[in-house]
């Protein structure tokens, strides 16, 4: 995990600081706001602000239902109901900010959930950090055969040796022509006053996707669970996932009750379509299925048996 001398600074001062507000507030997100939560080997999390708690998702649904609508007893009762109907509207009354430093690669995957507020750092502006990404040898896997977009089994030996080696030094290589190109020293000092270094906006372009940025990601709470529902999943991409754990944590300091709906019908919960359903009723009345007639394609087949801890 890495912060500039800056940031530090600027973290320092904010988390010493004690504001009064008439404002709800999450005792369990402000003994964390502003904190650097480290992810891989130089990226963090950290919660800038936020609004709401799991009460203003109540009284969000409670002022939806109207005068004369039956009131529901419990906080948590309400929330799972929520959660397990699908209304989301309540929880789009909740906003979290948080300040991202992941790897450009990372980035460009997290950017496709388009449900967000996002100002990321300019290398047109500013000159990237030496700092980027290369997997721990456990994480350096070859292709899977089976899906295009997974990995299959570990590279060994010398195959995760060299792999490694190429990785790290075609990053400092790369680097060290960023420099140069811009006609600066380590330190940041004009190397020959003789010549012009080449604009930021170009020389970033020789970088590879391995190298770190850095943004600020505003988000409402019910676009939050749908992000975190797919990239803290299993099947996420090792690098993005190690993200969305350290901010599932964030949420359940945030908001507990709305935690604890989301992990029993979304992660813990499952989806069956119609066909799988009825595949569902028919073991239950006794009646062995097989996949060939059951409805169900091969793929589909295979992932409700996972589902229902059964082997396909």
């Amino acid at each position: 995990m890495s912060v500039n001398p800056e940031q530090e600074q600027e973290i320092e001062s904010l988390r010493a600081e004690a504001n009064v507000t008439r404002r709800v507030t999450s005792q369990g997100l402000e003994q964390i706001l502003y904190e650097v939560l480290p992810v891989l080997n130089h990226g963090f999390v950290r919660v800038l602000d936020y609004m709401g708690d799991d009460g203003a998702v109540v009284q969000a649904a409670r002022v939806s239902y109207g005068k004369g609508t039956r009131r529901v007893s419990e906080d948590q009762g309400l929330i799972n109901y929520l959660m397990r109907h699908r209304h989301s509207t309540p929880f789009e009354m909740c906003e979290i900010k948080y300040h991202v430093k992941l790897p450009i690669f990372v980035a460009r995957q997290w950017i496709r959930h388009r449900t967000a507020n996002v100002n990321e750092y300019s290398a047109r502006y500013s000159i990237l950090d030496r700092e980027f990404y290369v997997p721990e040898p456990e994480h350096l896997a070859a292709q899977a055969t089976n899906n295009r977009q997974g990995r299959s089994d570990v590279l060994t030996g010398d195959d995760n040796t060299r792999v490694l080696n190429l990785l790290r030094e075609d990053a400092q290589r790369n680097y060290a022509h960023y420099q140069e190109m811009l006609n600066l020293d380590d330190n940041g000092k004009v190397l020959d006053d003789s010549r012009t270094g080449l604009a930021r906006e170009l020389a970033r372009m020789n970088l590879s996707l391995n190298y770190y940025s850095q943004w600020y990601w505003k988000i409402d709470l019910h676009n939050l669970l749908h992000f975190l529902s797919l990239r803290a999943d299993a099947h996420a991409q090792f690098e993005i996932r190690e993200y969305a754990d350290v901010m599932m944590d964030t949420v359940e300091k945030w908001v507990p009750q709305t935690f604890a709906a989301f992990q029993d019908y979304r992660m813990g919960g499952t989806h069956l379509s119609a066909k799988g359903l009825e595949v569902v009723k028919r073991m239950l009345d006794g009646e062995d299925v097989t996949q060939p007639d059951s409805g169900l394609s091969k793929r589909e087949w295979v992932e409700m048996m996972a589902q229902l801890g059964r082997e396909g």
